[in-house]
């Protein structure tokens, strides 16, 4: 299986096609996100078709430091809030995903500032990309070196949030040192990953100074990053062998761990529709009434 990557260009060119491609490919999954938190059925399909006419509005500042996914997750996390917001609901729990994904469509759409604050938001903007890029080839290399016990304690540190000593002994090692060793060496290759692309260290130089003096008005974390962007989350296809019961054990391990100890509301989103690839009737006739919304908005859009 492999993961559906839509044209972008496409995308903003408004071709009925790829907008169709793309409610198949994704209503299900961001169904099942909404549906751990909005009970009422219509009320789910109402945000459905909210997120993705949202998607469509945007899609021309589509910033590609996310993926697609992230684009339409973050798109749909916005539109569930709201939803929740106006019925005065509060079962939305912060700690799991409040702080994922605010300001990615907002930032597609972003009013003109005065010129201290663009700088700074360029400057954060550029930060953000190249935290996430170094994050994600980390996490990669560790994935295809088969590191997966060093993975799981980098994210339970960087993105959970974990103390020292209650890392080791989930995962079984020697001691607490054993865990800032992992740590050390991981900050030392990110820093090698950070200067193979800021080879002048300029940048870098940028972040630290405008962290110290307010000017840059940075807002980013290595934590945020992590979560934002999604380094760590594991391609579809992956989530659909663990579902099949074939993967190896590091693999099932780690992707266990990502799931139900970092409690990723995304990928256990995934997880859902894929089980619900059973009974595909009920989330195909939906997708055809989404879609019928959609077409208007596109229409009304090419005939401008």
């Amino acid at each position: 299986m492999s993961d559906y990557q839509p044209d972008i260009a496409q995308l903003q060119a408004f071709d009925d096609g790829e907008w169709l491609a793309v409610e198949r490919e994704y209503s299900g999954r961001l169904l099942a996100y909404v549906g751990k938190r909005v009970k009422d059925s219509q009320a789910r399909e109402d945000v459905l078709q909210e997120t993705m006419l949202g998607a469509v509005r945007g899609i021309g500042g589509y910033d590609p430091i996310y993926t697609f996914e992230q684009y339409l997750f973050g798109i749909c996390h916005n539109r569930t809030i709201d939803h929740l917001r106006r019925r005065r609901l509060t079962t939305l729990e912060p700690s799991e995903d409040d702080s994922n994904y605010n300001g990615i469509e907002a930032r597609a759409r972003e009013e003109e500032t005065p010129s201290r604050i663009v700088r700074g938001k360029d400057l954060e903007q550029r930060a953000r990309a190249m935290l996430a890029e170094i994050l994600r080839a980390w996490v990669q290399e560790a994935w295809a070196e088969g590191e997966f016990t060093r993975l799981m304690v980098i994210e339970a540190l960087l993105h959970g949030g974990w103390r020292n000593k209650d890392t080791w002994q989930r995962f079984g090692l020697r001691d607490e040192t054993s865990v800032a060793g992992i740590k050390f060496r991981a900050i030392a290759r990110l820093r090698e990953l950070a200067l193979a692309r800021d080879a002048s260290g300029q940048l870098l130089a940028a972040i630290a100074q405008g962290a110290e003096s307010g000017e840059a008005r940075l807002d980013f974390s290595v934590e945020n990053a992590w979560r934002e962007a999604r380094v760590s989350c594991p391609a579809r296809h992956w989530l659909a062998r663990s579902l099949s019961d074939s993967l190896e054990k590091g693999p099932a391990e780690y992707v266990r761990f990502h799931i139900e100890e970092m409690r990723c509301p995304w990928c256990a989103a995934n997880l859902d529709d894929l089980r619900q690839k059973e009974a595909p009737q009920d989330v195909a006739d939906l997708v055809e009434r989404v879609q019928a919304s959609t077409l208007l908005y596109l229409r009304s859009r090419t005939r401008e």
